[in-house]
């Protein structure tokens, strides 16, 4: 890896986007490039040079094992963007912070976070492991903690966002799936106070939550299909939550920081969208809706009244 960045790279803005080597975060890097940035693509799943060379077909199944980083930066580069592949585990802080270290000393800068990276576990508390509740909080929240950590002096440098791919809060989000949902709305709860975090200081910056309002063809997915080939009436291409992030990123920040939206209703609010028919794996299909169209709102009657503030790093 080059430790210079050139001058045409400078002037580009830069998204990193965690967890791209396959569905919804490689739809989010190709777009993102396709849009001007120049994007570093992150994940654990790598393909060794010598076998992208002979990969058949390629660009390989988006959704299967055969799609990497690797092959995600190599699409990228072959429609005429910028894009470097940089592994990272992101159970691992030293891995977090090898990551952010290569992508500004590849780019010299960072203007934008995706975080889609996620462990999946659905099924109630009797029948979640420990081992396996342990590695969704670590890849789930711990995983956003420490990119937002490693990140954030970055992105202050150029009032960047930081965009989670995480749920709204409400409870029935918890049923059948507790463990999973603990690590998913700990990220909701870091979106929302983060926010109110960039709120006070006034840098411009934002961050916000993103989750689909209908069920979208990914790696997860794929399960269901193979066992009901109709199972695919009921899902979306990813390409409506990269237009959702897209949209998110030119909206003014008031807009967007501490939300927790679905990518649905955010296009239909602030791009006027009305016809969600292009979105349709199959076409002319009309895909159940999977979350409530009212959301609760977590706000109290006091909520300008903070009391104490305290700051333990200052006490």
């Amino acid at each position: 890896m080059s430790s210079s960045h050139s001058p045409s790279r400078a002037t580009k803005p830069v998204a990193l986007v965690v967890g791209a080597s396959r569905g919804i975060g490689r739809q989010v890097a190709i777009d993102l490039a396709k849009n001007g940035y120049a994007v570093i693509v992150a994940a654990k799943s790598i393909t060794p040079l010598s076998a992208l060379v002979n990969l058949n077909p390629f660009p390989p199944d988006p959704n299967s094992q055969l799609s990497t980083i690797t092959t995600v930066a190599r699409e990228i580069q072959l429609l005429g963007g910028d894009a470097t592949a940089i592994a990272v585990d992101t159970t691992s802080y030293s891995s977090i912070q090898s990551l952010v270290f290569g992508a500004v000393q590849t780019y010299g800068r960072l203007d934008v976070v995706v975080y889609n990276s996620g462990a999946i576990w659905w099924g109630p508390v009797s029948t979640t492991p420990m081992k396996r509740f342990q590695l969704m909080q670590r890849v789930n929240v711990e995983g956003l903690y420490g990119i937002i950590q490693e990140t954030l002096p970055h992105l202050r440098r150029t009032s960047g966002r930081i965009v989670v791919v995480c749920p709204p809060i409400y409870n029935r989000f918890f049923r059948g799936k507790t463990a999973y949902a603990i690590g998913k709305v700990g990220m909701s709860v870091l979106v929302q106070g983060l926010g109110m975090d960039f709120v006070r200081e006034g840098r411009g910056m934002g961050i916000v939550g993103i989750w689909p309002a209908v069920a979208i063809e990914s790696a997860a997915t794929e399960q269901f299909t193979k066992k009901d080939p109709e199972y695919a009436k009921q899902l979306r291409k990813p390409d409506i939550f990269s237009d959702a992030i897209l949209a998110m990123l030119e909206a003014p920040v008031e807009e967007i920081n501490g939300k927790l939206e679905l990518d649905e209703d955010f296009l239909r609010r602030y791009k006027r969208v009305k016809d969600f028919d292009k979105y349709s794996v199959v076409p002319g299909s009309n895909p159940k809706r999977i979350m409530p169209l009212i959301l609760p709102d977590l706000t109290v009657e006091e909520q300008n009244d903070e009391g104490m503030r305290a700051d333990s790093s200052k006490l």
